[in-house]
């Protein structure tokens, strides 16, 4: 666990050197399940199935090759005291050379660097260029700016409302209607999306207090306004009647 750890703080320090002087902490990182896109992506099966196919081939030709070698070993004992010298050593040779055969066909297909290696890496090659080619579209698409992969690399904690396993499914053509649902359950339950809708929602009500606080004020004001203007209007037509009467006195 502690050497996962090391490796984890190497990576994050190595990614932060590639960026320079901007801060890592600073930018947008999600994260995906590469083997939960492998295992649910139609094509990723079909090519394991493949892969699978010839490596069921190859050990029923190893299979064959055990039964041949076992008969002649038993050939040989049977007939050890009734075959000449000659025919002993051409049915020993013959043992050996199939021996020989059997573990250099085990060697090529099965070792680092044999055939199933390059058999995965040509029938992986073109389904992990399509997942990568779906993170990348999908980062973008979400204004991310590093997907880190938790299949490869242990991750300590993951806020599940920055994994993007299910958009690559989604956008590698993989039903996700119950795994969009599972997603969000895992986001609501988490701690720290509860906390910051609460403080979210706290925020709402504070803001909509102080905004009622200001439309209470603003109708006050509104009405003082309104009342210095009636009591305005009500001297100046104090004063047009007094004088309409002043000018009716003088008339006569």
């Amino acid at each position: 666990m502690l050497k996962r750890m090391i490796l984890l703080v190497l990576a994050l320090v190595s990614l932060n050197t590639l960026v320079g002087s901007v801060d890592l902490f600073s930018q947008k990182v999600a994260f995906i399940a590469s083997d939960e896109v492998r295992e649910r992506f139609p094509e990723a099966k079909q090519a394991l199935q493949r892969i699978q196919a010839y490596v069921e081939e190859w050990k029923r030709e190893l299979e064959v090759m055990k039964i041949t070698l076992e008969n002649l070993e038993l050939e040989i004992k049977k007939n050890r005291l009734i075959w000449t010298d000659e025919e002993r050593r051409i049915k020993e040779t013959e043992m050996v050379a199939l021996r020989k055969k059997r573990s250099d066909f085990a060697s090529s297909h099965f070792e680092p660097n044999g055939e199933y290696d390059k058999t995965v890496v040509a029938i992986w090659k073109p389904i992990e260029e399509k997942i990568f080619a779906a993170t990348s579209a999908v980062a973008a698409a979400e204004g991310f700016d590093y997907v880190f992969d938790k299949s490869k690399m242990p991750i300590p904690y993951t806020n599940y409302k920055f994994d993007l396993t299910v958009k690559v499914l989604k956008k590698l053509g993989v039903d996700v209607e119950q795994l969009e649902k599972d997603l969000e359950k895992k986001i609501q339950q988490d701690p720290r999306n509860k906390n910051a809708k609460e403080k979210t929602t706290k925020r709402r009500r504070r803001s909509r207090y102080v905004k009622s606080k200001d439309e209470k004020k603003e109708e006050i004001e509104q009405n003082e306004i309104k009342e210095e203007e009636d009591e305005d209007k009500k001297e100046v037509d104090k004063k047009e009647e007094i004088e309409f009467e002043n000018r009716k006195i003088k008339k006569k």
